[in-house]
């Protein structure tokens, strides 16, 4: 709940888009003493006023145009991927500020519309990663920054999961490049790639593949995809990414520091809590099984939705208390422009076979001397 120094004024929200993650983000707004959820819109009016019943909610339309007109503070956007810009612009233009859905778009052009207009408007702009927000997650930022782990110099992140062909089969927009963007990239594993590039920090290379193994009759795009990523400090980090896993293994993700202390980061089944199933500090190793027996693997959408709402609660929190503030929430449209290059530099590397460059590395971490040599030689 907000504390009473913060609950000066109350913030009127709407929510646009009234899908399956809408229910994470009324919950989080419903839970705060200074929000007023006013209004809810979808393109199915049915569904914006079914909505609004369930929540008590005034009012159900069916246009961001109607939200915007009930003088909100806010407006979330929980929109397909590609309607977020239209959504975002509006708000700006408005003098809204705004909460959006990751991935905050699909291509890089409407996501940087998106930054400017509202840095222009003077307004907020907020992506939700909420997974920033699990206790574990934030103590190995804690150990980068505290000189635990130090400067974080390699990492191996695997997003092996298991999804059904109902679960693309029960939205038309579901796995399609035009509606989605992306497969297991841009609707998955984007959370872990958030936190790589918030361990490791900015990117100078991505090489990627991708492919589609097993749900190719019925989407358009990759189910998996692998990557190499260097960063412009000279650390490093492969990615595998999957939705063609069954059962679901979940996602791991370990961080090793230039002190040479590591740790990991697990989320199994799907949805849960992130917890470290490794501390490996000083002389001592800690270890959680990363699978422990009696755990049921395969999670309903529903269901990982529902276990990760506390953490949409947190960033909902920080974003409101942010505009009470007039500071920056943690998670801007800054950061969700990193992650979308990164995984949209995967695409780019897998069609063209090369890697992607975006920026030199450190000098003082090229690649080993004489390597260039022995290339040559081995070429």
């Amino acid at each position: 709940m907000t504390s009473p120094a913060l609950a000066t004024r109350t913030f009127r929200v709407g929510i646009a888009g009234c899908g399956a993650i809408s229910r994470n983000h009324l919950e989080a707004f419903k839970a705060l003493d200074n929000v007023r959820v006013v209004g809810v819109c979808d393109v199915d009016a049915d569904r914006a006023a079914a909505t609004a019943r369930a929540w008590d909610i005034p009012n159900a339309l069916t246009s961001v145009d109607e939200l915007l007109a009930l003088d909100v503070d806010i407006i979330s956007v929980c929109t397909p991927h590609p309607t977020h810009e239209e959504v975002v612009l509006k708000a700006a233009a408005a003098g809204v500020n705004v909460l959006c859905e990751k991935p905050i778009a699909t291509r890089l052009e409407p996501a940087e519309r998106m930054v400017a207009a509202c840095e222009e408007a003077g307004v907020q702009l907020g992506v939700l990663f909420q997974r920033r927000f699990w206790p574990a997650s934030q103590k190995i930022r804690a150990a980068i920054d505290d000189g635990t782990l130090g400067k974080a110099i390699m990492a191996q992140c695997s997003v092996m999961l298991h999804r059904a062909p109902d679960y693309y089969n029960r939205d038309a927009w579901r796995g399609t490049w035009d509606s989605d963007g992306g497969g297991v990239l841009m609707s998955q594993a984007v959370h872990q790639i958030d936190l790589l590039q918030w361990y490791l920090g900015d990117v100078a290379e991505v090489y990627g593949k991708v492919n589609t193994y097993r749900h190719g009759d019925y989407i358009e795009v990759e189910d998996s995809a692998t990557a190499v990523i260097t960063f412009t400090s000279g650390a490093m980090a492969t990615l595998e990414a999957s939705t063609a896993v069954s059962p679901n293994l979940g996602i791991q993700l370990r961080i090793t520091g230039e002190t040479g202390a590591s740790a990991s980061l697990t989320e199994f089944p799907e949805g849960s809590d992130g917890r470290l199933d490794l501390w490996a500090v000083g002389e001592r190793i800690v270890v959680e099984p990363v699978h422990p027996e009696g755990v049921e693997p395969n999670v309903d959408l529903s269901a990982i939705n529902g276990q990760l709402i506390p953490f949409h609660k947190l960033q909902v929190q920080d974003f409101v208390q942010a505009l009470e503030a007039g500071t920056e929430p943690a998670i801007t449209g800054k950061d969700a422009l990193k992650s979308l290059r990164i995984l949209l530099a995967v695409y780019e590397s897998s069609r063209t076979g090369q890697p992607v460059r975006f920026a030199p590395v450190h000098p003082a971490h090229q690649a080993i001397p004489g390597l260039r040599d022995l290339q040559k030689v081995a070429g």
